[in-house]
Parts: structure tokens; sequence; C-alpha cells
């Protein structure tokens, strides 16, 4: 559908990416490691043997400084960073161990970072033995990982895939020479569609591609002809990510000249581009700037009502506790939050005391519970209902939000429930802003950069 650029214009303000709640600004600067590991275990006993567990391994190292990249990231060339790095993701699973029960059931494992195949396909295998061997696989086990075309090689491809990896997602982001240029992301098309090939070769059953719209130097013309040309290799699911320009936080975001950004009505136009393209060839949009063909599980998982979402994006596992390892890793607990140390010096030293390195956190409530649950609800199933024992707090700050929301037809809500319309489809991101009571309360986004626009 055609959306209005008169919204796309109101609604183009500041937004979490609502991969948690509380998001990350709102969060205590400290942690209490003695509360964290108690209340670790009294979720780990809970939810195991029911659900299995995620992990999310964040393997930092890139050879080059992708310009436009906002994750934690260490640009190195030396490839001698492995084993200790390696040997330091090996002793906080080892603390984490010494907290459970039992054996873990692994459910889902992603690989991100950074760039996962930065890794040879040896040390690899060797650091997820490692994890397995103290392990359970679960049956219905989801494995995946982020891979770079130019290095992604066939022995990467088969070795993870000996291992259960089933989906891989490849960084595509701008197939037009002079955006990779600006951005130094150099990746002729041939290496995306030789990572592709193999991987279906091998026997991959899901193959993600990622593209940014909001580059510098993009125009409608040169984005067309990446979509296009990435439609044409037929990837399962896309992520057409809003390019987060956030220099505050990532400083190589300064390396190039903020003029050669698209202008705010020609980044609304790339998204409406994308949105119609990719529309018009059979991808299905699943929620928050994610495409699926309608064979894929992501699709089926959001038509079933069992789409879930957590820091690795939206997934079609539904398990409550997710434990992140690796430096700025963050693990999500159901009802607790815990970042990693940032930078690889602290996080080793942490380690070396025989500390798990979390560094910052958030122990939520019952009322962030239950509002946690109703953006869960908006971004994974496009509508949730209220409970009564919440109607206060929702009456204080949500429903005049709705009642804003409803005049421009995003949403339709009574004192039961609300629902999306198919215009509020393309506006999950601001729905669930109303919801935010920490930021309804706060407004933090009218003090300063702390959040990415929503378009």
């Amino acid at each position: 559908m055609n959306i209005p650029s008169s919204l796309l214009q109101k609604y183009n303000i500041p937004v979490p990416r609502y991969t948690s709640y509380p998001t990350v600004p709102f969060w205590n600067e400290t942690i209490d490691e003695r509360e964290w590991k108690n209340v670790f275990n009294e979720q780990f006993s809970i939810h195991n043997t029911a659900a299995g567990i995620s992990l999310y391994l964040h393997l930092p190292f890139c050879e080059s400084l992708c310009t436009y990249c906002g994750c934690n990231k260490k640009i190195t060339a030396n490839h001698g960073v492995e084993k200790e790095y390696m040997a330091a993701i090996e002793k906080e699973w080892q603390l984490y161990l010494q907290l459970m029960d039992e054996a873990p059931v692994i459910r889902e494992l992603h690989l991100g970072g950074g760039t996962p195949t930065f890794f040879s396909p040896e040390h690899l295998v060797q650091l997820l033995e490692k994890i397995f061997s103290q392990s359970k696989i679960h049956p219905l086990h989801e494995f995946s990982f982020e891979g770079h075309p130019n290095n992604t090689s066939k022995e990467h491809l088969q070795a993870l895939y000996e291992l259960g990896f089933r989906r891989v997602s490849y960084g595509v982001q701008d197939n037009d020479p002079e955006v990779q240029r600006i951005i130094n992301r150099i990746q002729p098309i041939e290496n995306v569609q030789r990572a592709t090939d193999i991987a279906r070769a091998i026997g991959y059953q899901s193959v993600n591609f990622d593209l940014i719209y909001g580059l510098p130097l993009q125009t409608e013309e040169s984005l067309e002809k990446t979509i296009l040309q990435c439609i044409a290799m037929k990837p399962d699911r896309i992520a057409f990510y809003s390019y987060a320009h956030v220099p505050w936080t990532s400083r190589g975001q300064r390396l190039f000249d903020e003029n050669d950004l698209p202008s705010t009505e020609l980044k609304m136009k790339l998204y409406q581009l994308g949105k119609q393209l990719f529309a018009a060839h059979g991808y299905v949009d699943v929620g928050m700037d994610h495409f699926a063909l309608p064979t894929d599980d992501l699709y089926l998982a959001r038509k079933e009502g069992r789409l879930h979402r957590n820091f690795m994006g939206y997934t079609t596992q539904q398990t409550k506790l997710l434990v992140g390892l690796g430096v700025s890793s963050i693990s999500d607990i159901g009802v607790a939050y815990a970042q990693n140390e940032k930078t690889i010096h602290d996080y080793y030293a942490i380690l070396q005391k025989g500390q798990l390195p979390v560094m910052r956190g958030f122990f939520l409530n019952q009322e962030d519970i239950a509002f946690k649950k109703y953006i869960l609800d908006i971004s994974c199933n496009g509508k949730t209902f209220f409970k009564k024992e919440d109607l206060p707090m929702l009456n204080q700050y949500v429903f005049t939000e709705l009642n804003k929301l409803e005049e421009d037809k995003l949403v339709l809500w009574n004192q039961r429930g609300l629902q999306l319309t198919e215009l509020g489809n393309h506006f999950v991101r601001n729905v669930c802003r109303a919801f935010d009571l920490h930021l309804l309360r706060t407004q933090r986004e009218v003090a300063g950069p702390t959040f990415s626009r929503a378009i």
C-alpha cells in the first residue's frame, strides 16, 4: 500500500527497536553479580526443561572497518586473537554452567559479530563442540550465523552445517560500488551469489540478506538495482534496516561527510521503494524491518502466532532464557537483563578474576513484565489484550497515545485490547512506543540523542 508521506514525516522520530523492554538506555549502569546469579539460577530451573535455552555468541573481530556499522567490533588482521577469545568464551560458559542444576538444553544458537567468519572453520568447530559437550541439543533446535560474503567459505558452511546450522544471514547492505566505497565495504555481487549458492548446495534451509536504506550516496535508482539483484537470488528472508546514524556512539560514522546522507524526504522514498518491491515479488512483511517468503518458517511463525522477538531479532523459537557470551553480549532471562563488559580488555580482566563479566543490567518489576508482554505481542502478532489490573497505568499513560494513533488509522482499540491496522503494520515501532512507560514518563528522546529515528 502507498503510505502517506505526511505520516512518514510525522512518525519519523527517535524510537527504540524494542529488542528489549525496558530498553537499554533505561538500565542501571551497574549490576549486582550475586543477585544476577541467583535470579539466573531460578529462571534456568524453571525454563530449561520446558523449552530449552537460547545462546548468543558475540564474535567481535573484523579485518576492516565498515563505517556505517554501530556494532561492538574490534578491527584487526591478526588471526592470532582467535584462540585467546575462544578461551575466554569457554571460561564464561563454565561460569554459567556452575549456575545450572542440570545440563542446558540448547534450542537456539546464533553466532553474531563483528564477523563470525573471521574465525577459521576449525576454531568455530572447536569452540562449539566444547559448548555442546556439556549440553543437550533440543530436537527442534535452530542454529544460525552471520556470514560476510567475502570470507564465508565452503569450509565454513560445511563445518557449521555438520554441527546443525541450517540458516545463514549475509550482510549485503548495498551492491552499488560508490556506496560500498564510501562505507568501506567493497563486496562484489559475485561473492554474494557464490556464498548463497554454496549454502543452498550444502543444504541450508534459509538464507537471509541484510539490506540497509539511508546509506550515504544512495539513490532511488541505485537501491532499486540492489534490491532487484538480491531478489533475483531468492533469499528466503530479507531484513531491510534503516541506517541508524548514531555518531555519538559509533566513531566510524564520523568518517564520512553527513552531506552525503540522503535527505529525510529521499530516505522515506527509499523506504517506500523497498517495501513496494518486496511485496511485488512475493515477500510478506513479517514485522519491524523483516520480510519473508511464504515458504519460510519466519512467515509461518507469524501466521500461526508463534513468532518471538529478543536481542537476536525475530525468531521462531519461544525460549524464555537467552544467554549472551562474549564481549558486550546481552543476556535476557525474562525477568532481568545483563550486559557484558564492552571492551575486550575489561572482558578478559573480569573473567581472569573468576567472575561473570556483567557490567550493567536491569531487574524487571511486575509492571515492567506486564508492559514487556504488550510490546512483544504487538511486535510479533500485531495485537494485544489488556489485563484489568493494568488499566490504571494504561489509562494514565497509554490510552492518550492510542487515541492519537487511532486518529491516524494506525490502530483499532478499546478497553479490552488493540489491533494494528494494515497501515499500522508499517509503524510497529511507533505503536510499541505507546506502551513504553519508561519513555513516556521521562520523554528521554527530547533530552538528547538516544535512539535512531523510526524511518
